[in-house]
């Protein structure tokens, strides 16, 4: 009996010790793992909402240039590095290399242009025939209207006046020889004496116009007038005539059809002609020749790279889920891994109005444009693009790492007493290290456990802050 009892009592007393034991080893416990949490003070401050995501950098515009045709190169007429402009000759083919089609092309766009400039002639002559007939109708107007008018008399008052500018023109006219006539037997070169002849000449030329339309008023026109006048008319009707034969053989010319048929004739000889060199398509800079004169190459071998450096893109695919915060002109920040220690900035210049799906996942392509890009930025670096979505200034804030979910509810701990409590919140806007709290009963001032146990994930409370609660 003795024997059990006092095995009883050394159970009890190791029992005894072992709970105090563990009760230190646990305390011990406790106090290390308060002393691992790490705290940070929640704070009101701005937040900038970003969106980010990766990209490579990229020109305004690459373009490679191939040959089009086969032959020997002759010239190379740019280095790697060298600025050019559209439509600069970069390089061309020796002529004596080049294949049949494009020698014969030279034949055939002399014989096109050739049949083009005379179907243009044969166009012109027929504008030109259709003015003519114009002019020779005109012409046989008038002069059948001043036939007419030979025959014709006039009445007193329109006679009367014709006999009137007769004798003023006639007393001009002897005025201009009474002054002409004193010069008259000195040289020819004489300037008075031309200038008065020439006064002469216009007054006698006035007289003689007056005296025959008083002669025709009076319907007595001298015989050579009215010959002059018959034959003018008939000249001119002589002159329609063959205007409008010559029309008639002008009007069947060249088809419109005809005319384009030999312009893309043209346009396809000079084509092939063109193969035989390379120009640059639009303007930018020669990053890569791939041949040496006196290479043999081949249609669709390789040729030049050129870039155009007046602008640095990034294209950058963003979720569907974010894309509807993103628009031109938004502010953007840009890191290389290849270029430590700098920030570039940048902004937004397009966005994809198509989405393209991936395993399933919608993305869209935003392009950023580079505004502040130095020689260290080159295309082919890859870039991690911060998209600023969203500023916005007072507002409470806390460290994205300290969130975690309890029963379904976003929460942070906070220490009271010293003892972690979950504090349940509504999270809005988010940077990549920070989120707005919009609800919830986080104050600032509260001290926020940024590292708490793992299991807090699952919503258990460990067992170290129950005892402490029991111990409290």
């Amino acid at each position: 009996m003795k024997k059990w009892l006092i095995v009883l009592v050394i159970v009890i007393i190791l029992a005894v010790g072992g709970y105090f034991l563990f009760q230190r080893a646990n305390e011990q416990r406790v106090q290390e793992t308060l002393s691992s949490l790490q705290t940070v003070e929640a704070v009101r401050d701005e937040l900038v909402a970003m969106v980010g995501g990766t990209g490579s950098v990229r020109t305004n515009q690459m373009g490679t240039i191939l040959w089009e045709t086969s032959g020997i190169v002759d010239s190379i007429d740019v280095v790697e590095g060298d600025p050019v402009e559209a439509d600069q000759v970069l390089a061309s083919l020796r002529q004596s290399s080049l294949p049949q089609n494009v020698i014969l092309a030279q034949a055939d766009l002399a014989n096109a242009q050739k049949a083009l400039d005379e179907l243009y002639e044969t166009r012109f002559a027929l504008a030109q025939a259709d003015s003519a007939i114009v002019q020779a109708e005109d012409a046989v107007k008038k002069a059948q209207d001043r036939v007419n008018n030979l025959g014709t008399p006039a009445g007193d008052s329109d006679i009367d006046v014709a006999r009137a500018t007769v004798q003023l023109a006639k007393i001009q006219m002897d005025k201009a020889w009474d002054r002409f006539k004193d010069f008259e037997s000195r040289p020819e070169d004489n300037p008075i004496r031309a200038a008065l002849f020439n006064k002469y000449a216009q007054t006698k030329q006035l007289y003689d116009q007056a005296v025959s339309r008083l002669n025709n008023l009076q319907g007595t026109p001298s015989d050579l007038t009215a010959r002059l006048a018959q034959s003018d008319l008939d000249l001119a009707l002589a002159n329609l005539e063959d205007a409008k034969e010559n029309y008639e053989k002008l009007s069947s010319g060249p088809d419109a059809r005809d005319i384009t048929a030999l312009k893309a004739r043209i346009a396809a000889a000079q084509a092939t002609l063109d193969s035989a060199q390379l120009t640059a398509p639009f303007a930018g800079t020669i990053t890569d020749i791939s041949n040496k004169p006196g290479d043999r190459v081949a249609p669709g071998s390789v040729a030049f790279r050129l870039d155009d450096f007046s602008r640095l893109l990034v294209d950058v695919p963003v979720s569907e889920v974010d894309i509807a915060r993103i628009g031109p002109e938004q502010e953007v920040i840009l890191t290389f891994d290849a270029i430590s220690g700098k920030e570039y900035q940048g902004k937004v210049v397009d966005v994809d109005r198509v989405g393209t799906t991936n395993q399933g996942v919608v993305d869209f392509v935003v392009t950023v444009e580079l505004l502040d890009a130095d020689d260290l930025v080159k295309p082919g670096m890859t870039a991690a693009v911060n998209i600023i979505v969203e500023r916005l200034q007072d507002v409470l804030l806390v460290p994205n790492r300290a969130v975690r979910v309890k029963e379904g509810q976003r929460v942070v701990y906070i220490l009271k007493n010293g003892i972690p409590e979950p504090v349940a919140i509504t999270l809005g806007a988010s940077s990549e290290t920070d989120s707005e709290v919009v609800e919830g009963e986080l104050t600032a001032g509260d001290r926020i456990v940024l590292n708490p146990p793992e299991n807090f994930e699952f919503g258990q409370e460990p067992a170290f802050v129950r005892q402490m609660r029991g111990g409290q």
